[in-house]
């Protein structure tokens, strides 16, 4: 007898503790019920979706300028390989997104894809740049690679785009039209040397919130 109110004890004790220690682990960050999380691919349209721009239209619009800026004469024929800075591309859209992903992607695209048909400088990077170069003049640091002081690379075109968009809602649901439009213009002239553009349209019963 004692030795079953022993066990029974034992058991009871054991019970408090997992009890004790679920209590203590329910103090932090616990999963929501509900539809678990889906990993999807970039170009997938997904269920949690607006009318806005979104991952999908990144991807298709990216990829779609990447080849279109290597059709460019002044790309596919240009003596050398041609230098490119980034410039900030202007929202003229109502959605808050982070429009520098389309330069960052478009970029990524072509230094993946066409490695040595164009090359992008660096001038988020210029203040570092410069400390490394006046460094090396004065001769507190070398470098093996580049035993001389060169001077950093001028730009040979500015990439920059724009997002502009129309918008309409009524009782019936809400519809937004995207334009995005990309330039490359020369640095010495100014000239356009190359434009493309994309067009997304899309409606829907309910708005969403995009951050």
């Amino acid at each position: 007898m004692k030795t079953i109110l022993s066990n029974k004890m034992k058991l009871i004790s054991s019970s408090v503790v997992a009890a004790l220690l679920a209590g203590c682990a329910s103090t932090g960050v616990q999963n929501p019920s509900g539809v678990p999380v889906t990993e999807m691919k970039g170009d997938e349209r997904g269920f949690v979706a607006g009318t806005g721009v979104e991952s999908q239209d990144l991807v298709t619009v990216a990829d779609k300028m990447a080849r279109s800026i290597l059709k460019t004469p002044e790309i596919a024929g240009a003596q050398g390989i041609p230098r490119i800075v980034l410039q900030p591309v202007q929202n003229e859209t109502r959605f808050p997104i982070n429009k520098g992903i389309f330069l960052t992607k478009i970029r990524a695209e072509l230094n993946t894809k066409a490695a040595g048909k164009v090359r992008f400088l660096a001038r988020d990077q210029m203040a570092a740049l410069e400390r490394e170069r006046d460094l090396k003049r004065s001769g507190q640091v070398t470098s093996s690679s580049d035993p001389q002081v060169v001077e950093l690379k001028g730009a040979d075109f500015f990439l920059t785009g724009k997002l502009q968009g129309l918008s309409t809602r009524t009782s019936k649901g809400t519809s937004d039209y995207v334009l995005y439009t990309f330039q490359l213009v020369d640095a010495r002239t100014s000239d356009i040397i190359w434009e493309d553009q994309a067009e997304i349209k899309k409606q829907g019963l309910e708005d969403a919130a995009y951050r």
